[in-house]
């Protein structure tokens, strides 16, 4: 199967179909809780009981707000996928539905620089009766359309990886990726943390997105978690503002781009990684099937490549 990052925009991948597909998968729906439940531990908030006013990027249906109300946080989420969107009204709609006669300002307007962006008016509701989660509909790549210092807070699941791709002309990864993480260094209170689960093709884009998360001024690092498994492996950026503060320890001893211990990658402050440099290995050539995929996905991508022939991938006779 291959990365829907590959396919074209999230916006257009994400339709209506595909939506209430994924909202009506019990597969992604746990998969959502888990790394929803470990993105707020990497938080690391006191416990002091208190609500934080989180950001959450890429909400998409809704399923990782919905875990935030019920760990006690208030929310609001942006996506840039309407039918997601729609999706995730439809189940804020039907949680404010229970506490009827109530009257909300929307949190997204308030946290809003401006109103250029639209902001749904269903709010989900705690048991309490207050407002837990706001939506918006909203390009995390073209900046964050909030006013400085406004969250306690940010989390982003499976969604900092399409910055990495490009879908037009005037789509250029690093410049949305320098966009998105320097308006997140501004909408984050002082002291505050972001937590950005996230599927890198390559070792390069993880190395492309912390140098760009370092150059606006975050500290922190990638937290790999079972980085030997094919299927559990999950990568969190943890972001903060305190250089002093060390990246969690991962949940297994391993880290991503061969560097061991329990800290995962670390990224200093000219956003360049730590650790010794790894060679590449010599030898080993490329099969037949490898040649194959690599020229599909090229295609995918709207590159001109040559037709598949019985010579392709064909090994070469020795010397003579």
């Amino acid at each position: 199967m291959s990365r829907p990052e590959l396919t074209g925009s999230a916006s257009l991948f994400y339709n209506a179909k595909e939506a209430r597909k994924y909202d009506s998968s019990s597969r992604m729906v746990g998969i959502q809780r888990e790394i929803t439940l470990r993105a707020i531990e990497l938080l690391h908030f006191p416990d002091d009981g208190k609500k934080r006013f989180l950001l959450d990027i890429g909400c998409g249906s809704g399923l990782s707000g919905q875990v935030l109300s019920e760990n006690g946080h208030i929310w609001v989420g942006c996506d840039v996928s309407r039918d997601m969107l729609d999706v995730a009204n439809e189940r804020l709609a039907d949680a404010a539905a229970s506490k009827p006669g109530r009257s909300h300002n929307s949190m997204a307007n308030m946290a809003m620089a401006d109103d250029d962006d639209d902001s749904s008016s269903s709010k989900e509701e705690s048991a309490n009766g207050t407002v837990c989660g706001d939506l918006m509909h909203h390009d995390m790549g073209s900046g964050l359309p909030f006013r400085p210092g406004t969250f306690d807070g940010c989390i982003s699941i499976s969604a900092l990886q399409w910055l990495c791709y490009s879908n037009s002309a005037g789509q250029v990864p690093k410049q949305r990726l320098m966009r998105f993480f320097s308006s997140l260094y501004q909408v984050l209170r002082r002291g505050a943390r972001a937590v950005l689960q996230f599927y890198p093709e390559t070792a390069e884009q993880a190395i492309l997105i912390s140098e760009c998360a370092a150059k606006v001024g975050f500290a922190g690092g990638i937290v790999v978690d079972y980085p030997n498994s094919a299927k559990a492996k999950k990568h969190y950026l943890v972001l903060s503002f305190d250089r002093s503060t060390k990246t969690p320890a991962a949940l297994s001893e391993t880290s991503l781009l061969g560097e061991k211990g329990d800290y995962g990658v670390r990224v200093d402050q000219t956003g360049k990684k730590k650790g010794k440099h790894v060679r590449k290995k010599k030898g080993g050539g490329k099969t037949k099937e490898w040649i194959l995929q690599k020229k599909e996905t090229q295609r995918k991508r709207g590159k001109d490549v040559k037709a598949d022939t019985k010579f392709t991938g064909r090994k070469r006779p020795t010397r003579f």
